[in-house]
């Protein structure tokens, strides 16, 4: 038996493109004969676009919707979606008629194979300094940092398994992280080439100001990947270097003080060196409460520190 599938729109103030969407995700899923449902996730739409979605609704049980009472952002839409969704694989994709239906059976048998299959909008019908230049040096510096090598991470058409999408929390705006950090689980990860249209109405909701949101991110997806549970190494290590530093800057300076006779209390070197020496503490100190959060986090979740794939003889 062929495995269900969710497909999970993110949707706001699209209310011309939501019916000619509908209508091809509908086009595309009946013939695969596989059992189905289409999420849409509005996120505080101030148009029609509720009310389109709520006549659609009534004619298809196979529609869901979930409406947001304010705008809350494209990663709790997305975190909603996972939520709500039931089937063995999610798909996600844009609202705005960007990203294209047709390819939906292609993510389906990648995913087969693979627990996240996303989208490479190779040939993408966008501004090429507004919009693909800032997405190209994102996209590398991502990868470079996360170890996880995609040419897009901001294409949202992509597919997962449930399994491993559950365990993945989202806040802020981490949604175009999530191949990332379903790679900490140990999920396998493929990309697929996708067919990228135009804009046909409305305008963006994205900006280049958006690429400072990116790095802010991108700081803390690297935390979390790698001191998530040891805070300590990060904090205490750079603690421990200027704490030594300071440490080493005193010396010399009793040194000159003791032995040679020279004054220091005007000394640019000695206010450097007190500063580290309050610096290297801090920090240190700043990791073993980073340690406390970190058991306090993980116990009163009953969060494991790690992911099992499967369990043979028991």
């Amino acid at each position: 038996m062929e495995e269900s599938v969710s497909i999970v729109i993110p949707v706001f103030e699209e209310e011309e493109s939501i019916p000619h969407l509908y209508a091809s995700i509908k086009g595309v899923m009946e013939p695969l004969g596989r059992t189905y449902e289409i999420l849409f996730i509005d996120d505080g739409s101030r148009d029609r676009s509720f009310k389109v979605l709520e006549e659609i609704q009534k004619k298809d049980p196979a529609v869901v919707v979930v409406s947001f009472r304010r705008n809350f952002g494209q990663t709790a839409a997305m975190a909603a979606g996972f939520e709500y969704a039931s089937g063995d694989i999610i798909i996600t994709m844009d609202a705005d008629l960007q990203n294209d239906p047709n390819d939906i059976p292609r993510l389906l048998e990648k995913a087969k194979v693979f627990d996240v299959v996303s989208g490479w909008r190779k040939n993408r019908q966008d501004k090429f300094l507004s919009r693909r230049l800032p997405s190209i040096m994102a996209n590398w510096l991502i990868s470079k940092v996360t170890g996880v090598a995609l040419h897009d991470y901001g294409c949202t058409l992509k597919a997962y398994r449930k399994e491993v999408i559950k365990d993945v929390r989202l806040y802020g705006e981490m949604h175009r992280f999530i191949p990332a950090m379903a790679s900490w689980v140990g999920a396998s990860i493929t990309e697929v080439e996708t067919t990228h249209h135009a804009r046909q109405y409305g305008r963006s909701k994205y900006g280049i100001s958006r690429t400072i949101r990116v790095l802010l991110d991108l700081i803390t997806v690297k935390f979390l990947q790698s001191f998530s549970t040891r805070p300590i190494h990060a904090f205490g290590s750079v603690g421990l270097v200027l704490g030594a530093a300071g440490f080493v800057i005193g010396l010399y300076l009793s040194f000159e003080k003791l032995v040679l006779g020279h004054n220091i209390g005007n000394r640019p070197l000695l206010s450097l060196g007190i500063l580290l020496l309050i610096l290297g503490v801090q920090l240190i100190v700043l990791g073993l409460l980073g340690e406390m959060l970190a058991r306090v986090y993980h116990e009163s979740q009953g969060k494991p520190i790690y992911t099992v794939k499967k369990v043979l003889g028991k």
